[in-house]
């Protein structure tokens, strides 16, 4: 039986490069469970591979065919962003492990649809003046940075990632993400476990 490896973690912890770094893994042999967004694509994304790029019609269709698995509002400085996960053939546990990326919140959610045996938290972290140096070089290589959405999303991760929150969700086993070969191979090492 397959498992969804859920990678979490604060805005900037690297959590797009570590799921890239995974999911190439030939070794691993994880398999993409792509998650749906309202935001518009960033550079360097490509349709499919970070994000199902949708709108909210199409959300609403998952929703009335019961397939949405979880659904969160982001009220952005350029509006209501929606992230969700779904149900879709794409995904076949039988088959093999699959690779996600989410929020805290979506976590408890997948792991309340598919059931906790078969999904695994990956919580990784890295200290908050990194972190802000990071975001930071990644908004300067956008077309047009967004610094004030990037500085709302960090402070609100202090928040949706509290210790209580963390602490509630179960989240027991941290990835420090200072130092990204140290971080993977920890990581590729509780895989194989």
């Amino acid at each position: 039986m397959g498992r969804i490896y859920f990678l979490m973690g604060k805005s900037a912890s690297g959590k797009d490069t570590m799921y890239n770094r995974l999911i190439n893994d030939r070794e691993l042999g994880l398999k993409p469970y792509v998650g749906y967004t309202t935001r518009p694509i960033r550079a360097g994304e490509q349709e499919g591979v970070e994000y199902h790029f949708s709108d909210t019609d199409h959300m609403a269709e998952f929703e009335k065919a019961g397939k949405l698995i979880e659904k969160r509002v982001y009220h952005t400085v350029y509006g209501d962003w929606y992230y969700f996960s779904v149900d879709t053939d794409e995904v076949d546990l039988a088959s093999g492990d699959y690779l996600y990326i989410g929020t805290l919140e979506s976590y408890v959610k997948m792991r309340e649809y598919y059931g906790s045996e078969k999904v695994v938290p990956i919580y990784l972290e890295v200290e908050d003046g990194l972190r802000l140096e990071r975001a930071i070089g990644r908004e300067r290589a956008q077309k047009k940075p967004g610094y004030a959405e990037m500085c709302r999303r960090f402070l609100t991760d202090s928040e949706d990632f509290s210790e209580e929150k963390l602490a509630a969700a179960g989240i027991e086993m941290r990835f420090d993400n200072t130092d990204m070969e140290e971080c993977l191979a920890r990581i590729k090492r509780e895989i194989f476990r």
